[in-house]
């Protein structure tokens, strides 16, 4: 990833949860906010709702998978924390194409 790097800080994934805006799709949400700095931090959740380790696993497999692709499209200096929602698991990487466009666009509209 070019300009990401990972959240693992669980205070800032509780910040994002409270302060964050927030845009859904089917199978995937994602909470975002300034950060003010030149990159990217992201992070992916998957409760035990998606199911079992395997399940959560390729859920944040399918996310990530995505986001490398579409990395290019949202704008630089943002926290993002994406949650994997059940319906994920029937979708492939290529499928959440538009949601990072709607996410990229209400991104740059918050500026």
């Amino acid at each position: 990833m070019l300009y990401t790097e990972i959240l693992k800080d669980p205070a800032v994934f509780s910040k994002l949860y409270k302060k964050g805006k927030k845009t859904a799709g089917t199978g995937i949400s994602a909470f975002y906010l300034s950060n003010k700095r030149p990159f990217n931090r992201f992070g992916i959740t998957a409760g035990k709702k998606v199911g079992g380790a395997v399940e959560r696993n390729r859920a944040k497999r399918i996310i990530r998978a995505a986001y490398r692709k579409n990395e290019l499209l949202l704008p630089l200096g943002y926290d993002i924390v994406f949650v994997a929602r059940a319906e994920i698991l029937e979708k492939k990487s290529t499928q959440l194409d538009g949601f990072f466009s709607r996410l990229s666009a209400s991104m740059k509209k918050s500026v």
